[in-house]
């Protein structure tokens, strides 16, 4: 881990002058991903704000009617939140199958929107990626690459994005309200995290030295129809190989309005919305819904050791789906574990 200097932000305007001080910082709230990249010395800055003292730590309704989250809330005190567990079960859900209790109550809502690739790779200083190091290569296309991309990779990189939270708030339509010297804006979801392109070192449209103050939900919650499945190798503080985020807005057995949001397949929370207007107008049956998944997965492509990924999405899409519809919606911490023995 590298030298650095550290100073407290008590408020915005002072998180903002440090920023103009000294652009080589890195905003620090539970510290639960930044700390093991130093660490990993993968990253390196000169200075921590500690941004822990200022004023984004409230859960609050809208005028829209939907719900901000301050983004320095844990993820522990948001997916326990009366509001989002009753209006947004799908968020609390998908939250609630990452990583461990003891991380979701130190890791902030702002942070996990912005934790970086697992990909081995990116994490051993001592191989080409990237990620890490634009212009060195991707060892994962020709390497060990199970955990790896079958959507919207590039010949630069093949990592995926690791966040649960990101996949429902994908399917939500959440917004991102952020505010840096230029003043506030607000970025949809869906434009907030990037795919590899030549730029994989650039995950998200965040401009240097933008802060993350909170996270809108709309109105719209599908709080009758909806689930979140995650496959991974065991059953705890594992990452996702697939994960489906469905929200389903139903009348007399027919689709009004179809969310599906994929993880652990592209750099970001995956979306088609070409797949999710098939759906509407369709009834809530199974054919409907493996029809939907071959739509998802038409331009997947997988790289020897992840091909699997493909068939397993398509079963996982439609069991979400039958989920949804169905109202099957196992304990928040239940998860479906895949077995490698079953690997093609």
């Amino acid at each position: 881990m590298n030298r650095f200097t550290y100073t407290k932000a008590n408020s915005i305007d002072d998180t903002l002058r440090e920023v103009n001080a000294d652009h080589d910082i890195k905003f620090i709230a539970g510290g639960t991903n930044l700390i093991d990249l130093m660490r990993a010395n993968v990253e390196h800055p000169s200075h921590l704000v500690d941004i822990n003292h200022i004023d984004l730590h409230a859960i609050q309704e809208t005028a829209e009617g939907g719900l901000s989250l301050g983004a320095l809330v844990k993820n522990a005190d948001t997916a326990y939140h009366e509001h989002v567990q009753s209006r947004y079960p799908l968020l609390a859900k998908a939250i609630l199958a990452g990583a461990s209790p003891q991380l979701r109550n130190m890791a902030t809502n702002g942070g996990n929107l912005l934790q970086r690739t697992r990909c081995y790779y990116f994490y051993d200083t001592a191989t080409p990626c990237n990620k890490r190091v634009p212009g060195q290569g991707c060892s994962a296309i020709n390497g060990f690459n199970k955990i790896h991309s079958i959507l919207g990779t590039s010949a630069h990189c093949i990592a995926t994005h690791p966040s649960d939270m990101c996949v429902a708030l994908a399917a939500l339509e959440a917004r991102i309200k952020v505010i840096g010297n230029d003043g506030e804006r607000v970025i949809p979801f869906a434009e907030f995290h990037r795919l590899p392109g030549d730029t994989p070192h650039i995950d998200s449209t965040l401009k240097p030295g933008e802060l993350i103050t909170s996270i809108e939900l709309p109105s719209k919650g599908f709080e009758t129809h909806y689930q979140y499945i995650k496959l991974r190798d065991r059953r705890s503080y594992a990452f996702a190989l697939v994960s489906v985020a469905v929200g389903l807005e139903l009348q007399d057995d027919y689709i009004q309005e179809a969310r599906i949001a994929l993880g652990g397949v592209a750099h970001k929370p995956w979306r088609d919305e070409t797949v999710e207007n098939f759906l509407n107008g369709k009834k809530a049956a199974e054919d409907a819904f493996e029809t939907a998944a071959e739509m998802m997965m038409k331009d997947a492509k997988g790289f020897r050791y992840n091909n699997f990924k493909i068939e397993m999405a398509k079963r996982a899409i439609v069991r979400a789906l039958v989920d949804a519809r169905d109202l099957k919606t196992p304990e928040p911490l239940h998860c479906y574990t895949y077995n490698r023995h079953q690997q093609q």
